[in-house]
């Protein structure tokens, strides 16, 4: 279905052009003063220039041809030369109905799907998820349904930490603790065990030992280093052992984003990409984009235009390790190999901003992306406690994020008791569902880029813009429904007729701006936007509620109208969070 506001905008752009002006200037946009109109066009006073009149003159000449349109109530000239317009209660209606008809509720399916690879995720392995990989989670999950939902082939890659130091570390610990295992005997033939020789919660201690350990004993860290090199370098006994640390952790990892309903198409890691590197680095260094200095190989990445220093992409260090950078170029080679993406999309803190600036110019530079293919950069803030400072467990140390999941669940536990609203045996599954909401709409209702207070008393509120909030409102909307049901009532014959009051056509209008809400918010990569839209239609929603007695009402073909209409609200409200990446529970 096309935008509400693309059919105002057609209609406004044939009076300009009837009246005598540029249809180019007639762009309607949703009022910001919504006690005055519901749209408005300042295409008036952008024409002032080429037509040398007044701009009021101009608005009230397009003015006189909007008077006749169906679509409009009212369209007004406002001093300075603003254009108000009231949009018709018939045609709302209609529209509404046509959302209540459309399997898509409005949304359309984009003209020219792109392949997306969103990059989001970034854990180590051998380390638990704490708090700080949340929103990269959150966020780029959000995303990734955002695009599917219109259209777009969108590919998910967690992009995992898995060759780097740490795992020369882990090795030098588990050598120091099981010298015995084949795995470190270089004369070793045989098959290697199955079975890995540590489970998950030893891996998790066994990493934190050892690099303690390495920052305390020189020796220590040198053997590491050495360790690192050899699995690098293909060693079997550490590349089976390597195998286990991904599998154990893998296992682990998916098991904790489950949790949070997160899920990526891809889990590949930074190992993943070595195969790339050799023929890389070395045409680089043919194309003469890469040259040496004091050792190390780099590429300049400068611009004319910097306001500050952007430092040279440093390819391959004195000794001829790789970096992260090395690492992130390489991959970029194999997702244009595997994928040939029109975007690939980086959702990571915000503080790795100079690097991502490092690594796109480079890429751009050598030629390892085609001159259209985007490459975004979608930096986000962090997740404080109350006191401003970064989130952290009560003895001060990085918490776990499954220790966050199961305080939020535990705290919608002992509130939905407290409500007695629901069944003892359905209150612990259902504190999970709303627990997620809180977690996951306390994060996207704040814009990415900000930092932000995690609040766990108000994100668990059942009032104010929360996810509980719009859970609540979506369950009201249920119970209506069902005691409509189970009284006989059926809505196979029911139409949606024009708004009977202010507070209905406010609600109606907010339900038709959901295309252009959802298609809005994955434009500008901000979940933000479509939290604001459905808290906005559940307050809508909760005002209509209260002020009009919808079973009670007699008129039956009005009745039905509006719980037609309850019906097309919840059927948004849960395909948004559903894009938000949560759901709703029958009760709470």
């Amino acid at each position: 279905m096309k935008k509400v506001i693309e059919e105002i905008s057609e209609v406004v752009a044939e009076a300009f052009e009837r009246a005598g002006y540029d249809a180019g200037f007639a762009r309607v946009t949703v009022s910001n003063r919504p006690d005055l109109c519901e749209y408005q066009c300042n295409g008036a006073m952008a024409a002032k220039k080429q037509y040398k009149k007044a701009p009021i003159q101009i608005a009230g000449d397009v003015v006189a041809y909007l008077q006749d349109s169906e679509l409009i109530e009212k369209a007004e000239a406002v001093m300075p030369g603003f254009i108000n317009i009231t949009l018709n209660r018939k045609s709302l209606a209609e529209y509404v109905q046509k959302m209540a008809e459309d399997q898509e509720l409005s949304v359309e399916k984009t003209a020219d799907p792109e392949t997306i690879v969103i990059d989001y995720g970034g854990p180590n392995v051998a380390k638990p998820l704490h708090v700080g990989h949340l929103r990269s989670a959150i966020i780029g999950e959000s995303i990734r349904r955002m695009g599917r939902r219109l259209g777009h082939h969108m590919i998910g890659d967690v992009h995992l930490g898995d060759w780097g130091l740490q795992m020369g570390l882990i090795i030098t610990e588990l050598q120091e603790r099981k010298p015995e295992l084949p795995y470190f005997d270089d004369s070793y033939t045989g098959e290697y065990p199955e079975e890995a020789p540590f489970t998950i919660s030893e891996l998790e201690e066994i990493y934190p030992t050892a690099s303690k350990k390495s920052k305390e004993d020189d020796a220590y860290k040198n053997k590491a280093l050495q360790a690192t090199a050899e699995l690098q370098s293909g060693r079997r006994g550490y590349r089976a052992l390597w195998r286990h640390i991904i599998s154990v952790s893998v296992t682990d990892l998916k098991k904790n984003y489950e949790k949070l309903d997160v899920h990526f198409d891809l889990w590949k890691g930074e190992s993943d990409a070595q195969a790339y590197i050799p023929d890389m680095v070395q045409m680089m260094k043919d194309k003469g984009y890469a040259y040496e200095d004091q050792g190390a190989l780099i590429v300049d990445v400068r611009e004319e235009k910097d306001q500050k220093e952007v430092p040279p992409c440093m390819i391959l260090k004195s000794d001829g390790a790789a970096l992260y950078t090395t690492t992130d170029l390489a991959t970029i080679v194999e997702r244009m190999q595997d994928f040939d993406p029109d975007e690939i999309l980086y959702v990571v803190d915000k503080r790795q901003e100079m690097h991502f600036i490092q690594t796109f110019r480079c890429a751009r530079k050598t030629g390892l992306v085609k001159p259209e293919t985007k490459l975004t950069f979608l930096g986000f803030g962090t997740m404080n406690g109350k006191d401003g400072k970064p989130f952290k467990t009560r003895e001060g140390g990085v918490m776990r994020l499954e220790t966050l999941i199961a305080d939020i669940d535990r705290e919608m536990f002992r509130k939905i008791v407290e409500n007695k609203s629901v069944k003892d045996k359905d209150a612990e599954e259902t504190a999970k569902i709303v627990g997620l909401s809180a977690i996951k709409y306390g994060d996207l209702s704040n814009q990415a880029s900000k930092d932000y207070v995690f609040d766990v008393d108000r994100f668990t509120s059942f009032e104010g813009n929360t996810g509980p909030y719009i859970l609540y409102t979506i369950v009201r909307i249920k119970s209506i429904l069902n005691k409509f049901k189970a009284e006989g009532g059926s809505l196979e014959d029911a139409k949606i007729l024009n708004a009977a009051s202010d507070i209905e056509k406010k609600l109606m209008l907010q339900l038709s701006r959901y295309n252009e809400a959802l298609t809005g918010a994955f434009e500008e990569k901000a979940p933000h936007r479509l939290c604001a839209y459905i808290y906005e239609l559940s307050n809508n929603f909760n005002s209509f509620y209260h002020e009009t007695r919808i079973l009670t009402e007699e008129n039956e073909g009005q009745k039905k109208s509006w719980l037609l209409l309850l019906k097309t609200v919840q059927r948004v409200l849960e395909d948004a969070i559903d894009v938000l990446g949560f759901s709703a529970p029958e009760e709470m």
